[in-house]
């Protein structure tokens, strides 16, 4: 049986796929550009989709990509008229917009799917060209926009309850714990998503434990440099810093031998990496992007999608989580951490950690 789910493309576009792209603009009539506007609210339900998952970046080492594209093949593979092509963009943020449309220009996808705060603006650029391709994007926000909907993930909530973590743990008697009361982030770079809501989060977090708490915040310059990570891990533990969290793809490994080998803890978000380092990954959290993938593809099919609008979605609406029966934190956590953890992120499901949540 023929695979309805494409091959990931792992090369990025070069000079001759843009130049093909070019001549097939030019001999394409405006109107014909991009994908058909069926599924929208207003024409009904579908029986297929031809859906471009659009990875901005690589898929290795990045969770919220992995979960996407996991996402999307398993919907593909319980729906008969679904086909699903992943592509890796790489890197270089200059790149996008120009392999975006070259992707776009055969009118092949009926939607593009992707995951990146600052993708809905590359997004608009290229829906100027191709007024009838649809966009839907998550972990961002962008409304007003008819090709564009986002679905943005309460990061800020997330990073309250890791934050409330390695409060607990900071303030520990733990073999690794120092009466410093520092945390450290590392980032892999900085965007409003971060710097609004996910830092400033984690910080409000660990201060809900003791007000004294503070933060050291450093930022790498790209998602892949390990030994860089190493190097800012390794001169924030000097400093005193005891627990990280992080968000920096593939260069976090950096910190994870940093931590293990110097003696430091890490809090994680989004997916289950205890396994990466026992004993000093002591908390991950959970982002459900494979289901909110599966959940928006099925009302596309459905033709529910609300193109120019937004919704964000946390814990209360089960999109985020905390992994507490794994061994690397059943196991490695005192169990009077756990018990006021868990009390707090029971708090924050029921809606009784109060809070105001961030503009972007």
């Amino acid at each position: 049986m023929k695979s309805k789910t494409k091959p990931v493309l792992n090369v990025k576009a070069g000079p001759a796929v843009l130049l093909a792209a070019a001549l097939v603009l030019l001999g394409m009539p405006a109107f014909a550009r991009g994908a058909p506007q069926s599924g929208s609210p207003q024409s009904g339900g579908r029986n297929s989709l031809s859906v471009l998952v659009y990875i901005t970046g690589m898929l290795a080492g990045s969770p919220p990509y992995e979960l996407m594209a996991a996402g999307a093949e398993s919907f593909a593979a319980a729906h008969e008229g679904v086909t699903v092509k992943v592509y890796e963009a790489g890197f270089n943020q200059a790149e996008w917009e120009e392999q975006l449309s070259s992707l776009v220009a055969s009118g092949e996808y009926d939607i593009v799917l992707g995951s990146n705060p600052s993708l809905p603006e590359i997004c608009a650029n290229v829906g100027k060209k191709f007024p009838r391709q649809k966009f839907i994007i998550t972990d961002a926000r962008y409304e007003g926009n008819p090709q564009i909907s986002t679905y943005l993930y309460n990061q800020y909530e997330q990073s309250l309850y890791l934050g409330y973590l390695a409060g607990l743990i900071t303030l520990s008697g733990m073999p690794h714990a120092n009466p410093a009361k520092r945390l450290g982030f590392i980032a892999a770079q900085e965007y409003p998503l971060l710097n609004n809501h996910i830092v400033p989060g984690f910080l409000a977090g660990a201060k809900l434990v003791d007000p004294e708490v503070s933060l050291d915040f450093r930022v790498i310059g790209n998602w892949y440099d390990a030994n860089k990570a190493a190097e800012l891990a390794g001169s924030m533990i000097d400093a005193g810093t005891d627990v990280f969290a992080v968000i920096a793809g593939g260069a976090a490994q950096g910190l994870i031998k940093a931590a293990g080998e110097r003696g430091a803890y890490i809090v994680y978000h989004n997916t289950n990496e205890y396994g990466a380092a026992p004993g000093v990954i002591l908390g991950c959290g959970q982002m459900e992007q494979k289901k909110l993938v599966e959940e928006i593809l099925s009302d596309v099919l459905a033709g529910k999608i609300q193109y120019g609008a937004s919704r964000t979605v946390g814990a209360a609406e089960g999109y985020l989580d905390f992994i507490a029966d794994d061994p690397g934190y059943a196991e490695y956590v005192p169990r009077e951490i756990q018990e006021k953890f868990n009390t707090f992120l029971a708090g924050i499901k029921a809606g009784q950690v109060n809070y105001t949540l961030p503009p972007l």
